[in-house]
């Protein structure tokens, strides 16, 4: 079993390691220190070792801060973990609403003076330059200095230290020979000589490796300089990698001799300032040039033999998942539990024999639990599925061939008219983002508001994006494309993303529908004018509970779109299904 449901955090834990934490401070002369989530690497994930802000808070979102005063403690969450955030903080941690309400302006409101410490290799350039620039005529100043958690963590886990692995060319596209020629061209082109790579994705992307050092995400840690003639310094702990040969033209070195490397470059050297470490341009000696890391963007545009390997992982899980769908309405509600669902379904998925890992902790949400956006069933709040609920149930996987994510919400009994009116309008919502068409050219922020379009109709929103990107078999969060007001990257053919608009009533019920799409050219139109647009390939196929939709609120349009889905899942899958599966699949795929 991949997934634990063991109590991770408890709120009581955070008011002792607050003042433990305060004390150390007052040595140091610090009137705050700030804790982010976040690692040397700076990937969005970090293993149990850099793990401070749960550790500190009791918080375990995957994002946030935490800043903390000598009279005060905030802890800064969007809206995706405000509920589970005021849940899991003890009293003595003030929830704060990002990014409506930025660190550095709370941090002039609650103190008037004083050193604010920052642990250099836990934030961005980008980062310090907005707190520096929000406390800019404040008597507050940051200061530079080791990490002050780790001093009164007396049981802190050690370094991930997890094998890395050859990812076939077979499945990359292009080998890794090819990647950092073409990249290296473009390094040259920006006027620079090396490129310093700290994000652990784009790292075994330019690679074509793989590793294990952060749950969920097939990564290794490691940093490494890309160099204007296509070779690499990589450097990573050389008992990771044992059983690979990356070639003569990357040289492993040990990641103690990273600063050192950093201070011997000859300039002009290409850093990122969204994603590379203060401590790494502190190091630097030579001219630096600050430009986007060079494989977020090849990286996010797939090849066609990692779409096509997308394709046949999604069509796997697709499987298993009606399988267990088939599984869940012959048991449920019964007796069968949160839990119940969450390892059935793993289950189910392991059965495919391709299953490499779940790829990130199962959202299995009944009830006021669906509420929850990023909820992770425990032992303790674990709940029996009850007659007349919903259950959000958001889950996928790692193969070899690609990475999936889906979200499904399904009616256990009889679903009230409310939670169906909801439920109709995420539907509609999710309709129109897939059917759409577009001019080349446009971002994420140009048609996030047609999944929300129907419930802004209704006074009703959700908190969180519309979608995120996704790597093959990488992080199932991929930059730097996005669905979302803030998503202000071009749209480019190649990129995956997924299609996830909800809407969660707290103490009471979480809707979410999310399938996974690839940007692709949209085939010409008769009567058009516009020469290049874009739409979208699904990738994920499986059936949507008509038993929460009402159906007579559908268009002619969304009706025929979510009758033809149905009809493919059911031709795509139906041969592949065992006969109770078979039989729930014809069932759940009948017209509308």
């Amino acid at each position: 079993m991949f997934q634990s449901f063991e109590v991770t955090a408890r709120p009581e834990q955070g008011p002792p390691r607050l003042a433990a934490l305060r004390k150390v401070m007052a040595d140091q002369g610090l009137a705050g220190f700030v804790v982010p989530k976040a690692d040397v690497h700076q990937g969005e994930y970090v293993a149990p070792r850099d793990d401070r802000l749960a550790w500190l808070t009791g918080f375990t979102g995957s994002a946030g801060a935490a800043v903390v005063l000598a009279e005060a403690a905030g802890v800064f969450v969007d809206g995706r973990y405000r509920v589970q955030a005021r849940q899991q903080l003890a009293a003595e941690f003030t929830p704060v609403d990002w990014p409506e309400v930025q660190p550095a302006a709370w941090v002039r409101e609650h103190l008037p003076e004083g050193a604010l410490g920052i642990d250099p290799w836990l934030h961005t350039l980008k980062q310090q330059r907005a707190l520096e620039a929000g406390l800019k005529g404040s008597g507050v100043a940051l200061a530079r200095v080791g990490n002050l958690v780790d001093r009164i963590w007396p049981d802190q886990p050690g370094p991930p230290m997890a094998p890395v692995r050859t990812h076939p060319d077979a499945l990359a596209g292009r080998s890794s020979a090819d990647k950092r020629a073409a990249l290296a061209e473009d390094v040259r082109g920006l006027g620079a000589g090396v490129a310093v790579i700290t994000l652990p994705d784009s790292l075994c992307w330019l690679l074509n490796i793989r590793g294990g050092d952060i749950p969920r995400n097939p990564v290794a840690h490691g940093f490494a300089l890309l160099f204007d003639d296509g070779t690499v310094d990589l450097f990573m702990a050389a008992g990771k990698l044992s059983e690979v040969d990356l070639g003569p033209e990357v040289r492993c070195h040990a990641p103690e001799g990273f600063a050192a490397a950093l201070e011997a470059l000859e300039g002009p050297v290409l850093i990122d300032p969204e994603s590379v470490p203060l401590a790494v341009v502190d190091a630097i000696r030579a001219e630096v040039i600050e430009g986007r890391d060079p494989c977020v963007l090849p990286k996010a545009c797939k090849t066609d033999k990692e779409l096509a390997g997308m394709r046949a992982a999604h069509e796997r899980d697709a499987v298993a998942m009606c399988e267990f769908l088939a599984w869940l309405e012959e048991t449920a509600p019964g007796d069968l539990t949160e839990i119940d669902v969450v390892t059935a379904l793993e289950g189910f998925r392991r059965d495919t024999g391709a299953l490499l890992d779940i790829s990130f902790e199962t959202i299995s949400g009944s009830g006021p639990n669906g509420a929850i956006v990023h909820y992770r069933v425990s032992e303790e709040s674990n709940r029996k599925l009850a007659d007349g609920e919903l259950l959000l149930i958001d889950s996928g996987g790692q193969y070899l061939d690609g990475t999936t994510d889906i979200t499904r919400t399904l009616a256990i009994g009889a679903a009230p008219e409310a939670a169906q009116a909801a439920f109709t309008r995420v539907l509609q919502g999710m309709i129109a983002m897939s059917r759409a068409r577009w001019p080349e050219g446009l971002s994420g922020r140009d048609l996030d508001a047609l999944a929300r379009m129907p419930l802004w109709m209704a006074g009703q929103d959700y908190g969180h994006g519309t979608g995120h990107g996704v790597g093959a078999y990488l992080c199932v969060h991929e930059g730097p494309q996005r669905l979302a007001r803030t998503g202000m990257e071009k749209l480019r053919e190649g990129m995956i993303l997924s299609n996830e608009p909800g809407f969660y009533k707290e103490g009471a019920f979480g809707i979410r529908i999310e399938n996974l799409m690839a940007v692709r050219k949209a085939a010409p139109l008769p009567e058009g004018t516009v020469k290049e647009m874009l739409d979208w390939e699904t990738l994920t196929w499986v059936p949507i509970d008509r038993r929460l939709i009402l159906a007579e609120r559908l268009t002619a349009e969304e009706r025929d779109w979510l009758n033809q889905y149905h009809a493919t899942c059911r031709h795509m899958l139906r041969p592949r299904l065992g006969k109770r599966a078979a039989m729930w699949l014809d069932a759940a795929t009948a017209e509308i």
